[in-house]
């Protein structure tokens, strides 16, 4: 053995100058050094706490002392003695996963060492487990630990607060991109104020000139050309643009086949360009429905104005595609105003009930849907239908008798269809003779159904209605007018007779799609 020894301190980083570090508990190589084993111990013997290393002579000339009693039984009972421990082995050889300097656990007396559990080495030569030369069982090679920390308790409530907004925030962000995805195109939630329309009117009203009126508005008519039970092009009638979006307000009798089959319909602007159009929503109720243009770049908004300023003989022009005749203008008067006036459907529902501005402005089939203009080139209604004397066709031309709906119905139900593709209308929940009663002097019901407005009103059966709020009522179709000129959820004030006795009742009306 070599007359070089190192002390505990020393490390083999000091004597070999190289920035490496042995692994711990294992002796780093000493190639000047013999390297003995270390005396066998009997199982179950624990190290006591390392002493000093001798001196190098000491150490090198170390032997048994053939004088001394201690057997391995000797050894195994002093083990056996409370709080005495044995000499563990030299101290170059601590055992693997300890340094000379480490202390070492004492065992309680009497029982057996446990296999001592170290941090598997990450680094150094040996990539895989060492062999294991110490006493006992091999160590329990255990993986990097961690030290539990104490969490604050303030931090559960602050976590379950966090995992509440975000969830909120999550199904909030899920209803948006869920009503986004539903959403019907060409609708949104402000609807009409959420478009941009044409707010000025473009002449000033007492300039009297019906040229002027056309050069302004022409470029805002267009025609609609439609699929009608199966036939290409088979419905013609009229529009108006209603704003940049490419909106254009019509007659829904005009593109109903269409939309029901879904047809192509095409709109035909000023200077005849041929635009494909869809249907956002309608009404057969009003009559009324929304297309949206492709394309919508070069139209032109036409300017909403007001029917409730008309006076009977105020000047109006009517715009249209009269026969097919796209770019037509005529002119005439407003000749009535809250004329009532219906258009047959397929069922009472689809039956439009028009509380009507009346002109002689020539209107013909292909008119419909176009625009009713005032001096000042605002839209005041929309061509909606003709009274004929009959004729094989039922479709007979203009006699003078035209019906336009009031542009404030029109900005309803537009406003209606532009926020959810659809349209709502007010309902009493009874029923009304509508017919053949030249003489009546107000509306019969005929039917109240149950829990509904009328009902709850206290109406019934052979109630004869006489006046809705301040506007008096002579027949059926005229108290459907009346009742459909207001919105659902609104209060009205019913003249009522009953038994020949006057009484008023509050009705709130309730609603309906369609």
């Amino acid at each position: 053995m070599s007359d070089e020894h190192r002390s505990d301190e020393q490390t083999p980083d000091e004597q070999h100058g190289e920035p490496t570090q042995p692994l711990a508990g294992w002796p780093a190589d000493e190639p000047d050094r013999e390297h003995e084993p270390a005396p066998a111990q009997p199982e179950g013997r624990a190290y006591g706490t390392p002493t000093p290393d001798p001196t190098p002579d000491a150490a090198s000339e170390a032997t048994p002392d053939p004088t001394s009693d201690a057997t391995p039984d000797a050894a195994d009972s002093a083990q056996e003695r409370p709080g005495e421990l044995l000499d563990g082995p030299p101290p170059h050889r601590a055992p693997f996963g300890e340094t000379p300097s480490m202390p070492r656990q004492q065992p309680y007396a009497g029982h057996e060492a446990a296999a001592p559990t170290v941090p598997y080495p990450t680094q150094g030569p040996y990539p895989q487990q060492p062999p294991w030369f110490g006493p006992g069982p091999r160590p329990t090679y255990a993986g990097p630990t961690t030290v539990a920390r104490k969490i604050p308790l303030w931090v559960w409530p602050a976590v379950a607060c966090l995992a509440l907004v975000v969830g909120m925030l999550g199904g909030l962000a899920g209803g948006a991109i869920q009503d986004e995805l539903s959403a019907r195109p060409g609708t949104n939630d402000d609807g009409i104020n959420g478009v941009r329309t044409q707010t000025a009117a473009p002449l000033e009203a007492d300039n009297g000139s019906v040229a002027a009126v056309a050069q302004a508005l022409l470029p805002s008519t267009v025609q609609i050309v439609a699929e009608l039970d199966g036939q290409e092009n088979g419905a013609t009638g009229s529009g108006f643009v209603l704003d940049r979006e490419g909106h254009v307000v019509t007659n829904n009798h005009v593109v109903a086949s269409a939309a029901e089959d879904d047809g192509p319909i095409v709109v035909i602007d000023h200077q005849g360009q041929r635009l494909k159009a869809t249907v956002v929503g309608r009404s057969s109720v009003y009559d009324l429905a929304v297309l949206e243009v492709e394309g919508d770049g070069k139209l032109e908004p036409a300017a909403l104005g007001a029917s409730q300023v008309l006076h009977v003989g105020d000047p109006v022009i009517a715009f249209g595609a009269p026969l097919g005749l796209s770019q037509t203008v005529t002119s005439g008067i407003v000749s009535a105003l809250n004329r009532p006036v219906t258009t047959s459907g397929q069922s009472d529902d689809d039956s439009s009930y028009i509380n009507a501005v009346q002109t002689d402005a020539a209107i013909n089939p292909g008119n419909s849907g176009g625009p009713l203009v005032n001096l000042a080139g605002e839209v005041v209604g929309v061509n909606s239908a003709i009274a004929t004397n009959g004729g094989a066709s039922g479709e007979a031309g203009n006699i003078g008798v035209g019906f336009a709906i009031p542009i404030e119905q029109v900005r309803t139900t537009v406003d209606q269809i532009l926020r959810t593709g659809r349209a709502e209308y007010p309902v009493i929940g009874a029923q009304v003779r509508t017919g053949g009663e030249p003489d009546a002097e107000g509306a019969t019901i005929t039917e109240v159904m149950p829990d509904t407005p009328a009902e709850r009103a206290g109406l019934e059966k052979d109630d004869v209605i006489t006046a809705v709020d301040d506007q008096p009522v002579n027949d059926g179709i005229a108290l459907i007018v009346a009742i459909r000129t207001h919105l659902p959820g609104e209060t009205v004030e019913m003249s009522v007779v009953r038994g020949g006795e006057e009484r008023v009742v509050q009705v709130e009306l309730d609603g309906k799609i369609g």
